[in-house]
């Protein structure tokens, strides 16, 4: 079984109430069994949200609104739900959506919101590699 952020899967759970359909990823799914999760959702967040990007605070990576309020304990609960998840189906890897504050396994954007991409994991991806499981990103597929 394969760990697939559902937006990648076509559900509308992006911060913008919209998804990130990806046919490569769907039909790898499809052909390899899926478990589509959306930690955002799952750490209680609403969609539609408002973007979400992760800064350094006193050396602690936080995960800020664009407003400014902090989200980072949604984020994290969303984390350990996920790998609570991946711990119940024996999952081995993961296809997460790239650069996402939650999913991003390579790179996440700078905190800025100015669009503006930094080398850095999101807090699920990073979770799951930490407990062995491979995180890959739809573009790497």
């Amino acid at each position: 079984m394969i760990l697939v952020s559902a937006c990648l899967l076509g559900i509308h759970c992006r911060y913008n109430g919209k998804h990130n359909l990806n046919i490569k990823v769907r039909n790898i799914a499809n052909r390899d069994g899926m478990i589509p999760v959306c930690p955002e959702q799952l750490g209680g967040l609403p969609t539609p949200r408002l973007p979400c990007e992760i800064i350094v605070v006193g050396g602690a990576r936080r995960v800020i609104q664009s407003d400014g309020v902090d989200v980072t304990e949604a984020f994290r609960k969303g984390a350990e739900e996920t790998m609570k998840i991946a711990s119940i189906y024996h999952v081995r890897q993961a296809i997460l959506k790239s650069n996402s504050p939650s999913c991003g396994s390579c790179k996440i954007y700078d905190g800025t919101f100015s669009g503006t991409l930094i080398k850095g994991e999101g807090l699920t991806a990073e979770m799951l590699k930490q407990n062995g499981i491979q995180v890959l990103n739809e573009d790497d597929c």
